[in-house]
């Protein structure tokens, strides 16, 4: 969500970028996240943006006609997937906190109605005309005015306030982008094991013509009388195992389908088309040294920025329980028109008139607690304890950000080096077999090595397209550790030669 420009109401990243995820990320048109308009270049605008937007009620929904491109799945993820909506709101519940500390700086003023009647009994001397003992009064009133009030000076509680609010919106914002983030590496990864398990298949597919391949010429030595029925035999079950393997792939895909539309906030369903990857140079070096992108990471990764606004939002809440130790200041104001009809039930005539007035007050107010059982001293204690408990948060999210962004870079490493050999085992492999089948027609080779070398390419074939995606997973995954996905960037790992 947190990108560049607007555009059906979501956001894609540079076309600058290089490498094939980079590229599927941001190949066509710029936009920007739902919630915002332009450049999104700190939190402070992207909550803003926040406070500005508001969740789409309605959900959009999977065409099964249409080829979807990744960034479109990514979009319509952000959307539709349940984890980011509740961090959405979440992130508008923060704002209206903070605007709800932030009125306590407002003067209150409540209009005031008040209608009624009320009788009263007071003794009164029998000499004075009372055989009773008592008089009657009653009162019917009727007043309307308004109430002022306003905290002049309260020694930081505002402000602490208010501080925390600020800081918690920011650290829900952070948490808004890193779960944009999360399902957004979520679709990545079902993405690439849709292409993958479609790249299977079509390996398993050239996996059945090889051992058919392997079958006929096992056919064709048996009736030239240069082959025996056990090795037909051994040839056709090849076959069928092939045959058997494909089914396993044709279910792999769909599989594959069902997951990628539930990571995208739809109806489960195999009824979802993808667009395969362009014909794009892999990702194969990262430039920067690992120091350097663990560097990055501290900077750019939301959850950790979440954790220090957090902290900021304790030692704010450590100010405010300090301040609790002080006094308030508070004015007051009142104005209302007040209208008495009273009635005394006396001997006599009524001696009370009608009464019509306006009446006020105006004052100014200390309130200082003196003792309170200790209840702030225990709020004090436990916004320390709060404090200490998101410092100590924070350390721990940094040393486990170090070590996700070695464990990614180690990890694209080893794909990339797993790639390098399985190119080079696939090359190895069908000249292997080619040169196997030629020597088991002319009869130098037994069927016996044929099926081997067959083996060893279909195996040579699958992890061709099993390191192939790896290394997009693996690329895919360093930007995620280093907190570069979605961002306006370009991604860490390039191909051989880019900048």
């Amino acid at each position: 969500m947190w990108r560049v420009h607007r555009k059906h109401g979501f956001v894609r990243a540079s076309l600058a970028c290089s490498c094939i995820l980079c590229f599927l990320l941001s190949a066509t048109a710029k936009r920007a996240s739902a919630q915002c308009e332009g450049q999104i270049t700190s939190l402070e605008v992207a909550a803003r943006c926040t406070e500005r937007s508001s969740v789409p009620m309605s959900r959009a929904e999977i065409d099964p006609t249409k080829s979807y491109r990744l960034e479109e799945l990514i979009d319509m993820a952000e959307t539709n997937n349940p984890r980011t909506r509740i961090a959405w709101e979440r992130a508008k519940q923060a704002a209206d906190r903070l605007g709800i500390a932030r009125s306590d700086y407002f003067p209150h003023l409540a209009a005031l109605a008040l209608a009624g009647e009320q009788r009263t009994i007071e003794p009164w001397p029998k000499p004075l005309d009372t055989p009773q003992g008592f008089i009657k009064i009653e009162l019917p009133l009727v007043e309307s005015g308004l109430e002022l009030k306003y905290n002049v000076f309260d020694f930081g509680r505002r402000g602490a306030r208010v501080e925390a609010s600020k800081a918690i919106r920011l650290a829900t914002v952070a948490g808004l982008q890193r779960t944009n983030q999360d399902v957004a590496f979520r679709v990545v990864t079902d993405y690439f094991n849709l292409i993958t398990a479609e790249e299977r298949l079509e390996a398993s597919r050239q996996i059945v013509k090889t051992a058919q391949t392997t079958q006929d010429a096992a056919e064709a030595q048996l009736a030239n009388g240069r082959s025996t029925l056990p090795d037909v035999l051994n040839a056709r079950a090849a076959a069928a195992q092939a045959a058997y393997d494909l089914q396993a792939s044709i279910g792999a895909v769909d599989t594959a389908r069902v997951v990628l539309r539930e990571t995208i906030g739809v109806e489960p369903s195999d009824a979802i088309l993808v667009e395969q990857p362009a014909e794009l140079p892999l990702p194969t070096e990262v430039v920067e040294s690992t120091a350097n992108l663990v560097n990055v990471a501290m900077q750019q990764r939301p959850d950790l920025r979440a954790i220090s606004e957090k902290l900021r939002a304790a030692n704010a809440e450590v100010k405010g329980a300090k301040s609790e130790y002080l006094p308030t200041i508070q004015f007051g104001a009142s104005a209302a028109r007040e209208q008495l009809w009273p009635s005394l039930y006396a001997h006599g005539p009524n001696p009370f008139g009608y009464a019509d007035e306006t009446v006020w007050s105006v004052g100014m107010t200390i309130r200082w607690t003196i003792f309170d059982g200790g209840a702030r001293k225990n709020e004090l204690r436990l916004a320390n304890s709060r404090a200490r408990e998101a410092q100590d948060e924070k350390r721990e999210k940094e040393d486990a950000i170090g070590r996700e962004v070695w464990s990614a870079f180690v990890q694209f490493r080893t794909g990339v080096r797993q790639h390098e050999a399985a190119e080079t085992l696939l090359t190895s492999a069908s000249t292997s077999y080619d040169a196997s089948l030629d020597a088991y027609r002319y009869g130098v080779k037994n069927l016996v090595d044929l099926v081997t070398a067959e083996n060893q390419l279909a195996q040579a074939r699958l992890a061709v397209v099993q390191s192939r995606s790896a290394v997009r997973i693996d690329a895919a995954n360093l930007d995620y550790a280093t907190g570069n996905l979605l961002r306006h960037q370009p991604s860490v790992a390039q191909p051989t030669g880019k900048p």
